[in-house]
């Protein structure tokens, strides 16, 4: 007898796996324009994982504002300030041991958090049956003011949302970066 297919463990895998495969190639493509590329598509297959995990209102902010606000600072904020083509850039073995580093580090204490919390682990099925589906926007506008509403001793989306906000500066202060990098060679050339 064939063995069922679990699809949210079957999309999990599959989110995650972009996740990760899209934020290794963000890390050691040397083209611009494929980076903004592949940090969209991470990002996205992040908000992916948001909805999977029921947290709604943080995937449709992680699409609306960090995949959209990603792109616009990328592709308007830098790729349109320059005067040239665009150039490719090296990454140097010290900057891309400092980024395995980080990633590791943060992938051990991560995966240590998702193991020692036993409400991580998930719900049986007979639980999952006897959640009550409301088809309303009350658990969005709960999510925003940081109430969660399956349970009153359980922080809200709020927390997880300004986390993941800082993602938005360091793009903001590496596409500003870039742009006055690429200003500086072109005032030096000319």
């Amino acid at each position: 007898m064939e063995a069922p297919i679990y699809w949210p463990t079957f999309f999990f895998l599959l989110f995650s796996a972009i996740a990760c495969a899209f934020a290794v190639a963000v890390v050691v493509t040397p083209n611009i324009v494929r980076m903004a590329f592949y940090l969209v598509l991470s990002l996205a297959a992040t908000a992916g994982l948001f909805f999977l995990a029921g947290a709604d209102f943080v995937g449709a902010m992680q699409l609306m504002i960090y995949v959209g606000g990603t792109l616009v600072l990328l592709v308007f904020g830098v790729m349109l300030t320059s005067q040239d083509r665009f150039i490719s850039m090296k990454t140097s073995g010290f900057e891309l041991g400092v980024a395995v580093t980080l990633g590791v580090c943060l992938f051990v204490v991560l995966a240590y958090c998702a193991r020692s919390i036993p409400e991580w682990h998930g719900m049986k099925a007979k639980q999952v049956s006897a959640v009550p589906l409301e088809p309303t926007a009350a658990p969005l506008g709960m999510g925003l003011l940081g109430a969660r509403v399956d349970g009153p001793d359980r922080s809200g989306y709020l927390l997880v949302f300004e986390i993941i906000s800082v993602h938005l500066l360091v793009v903001l202060v590496g596409a500003a970066y870039l742009a006055r990098a690429r200003g500086k060679k072109n005032l030096l050339v000319e």
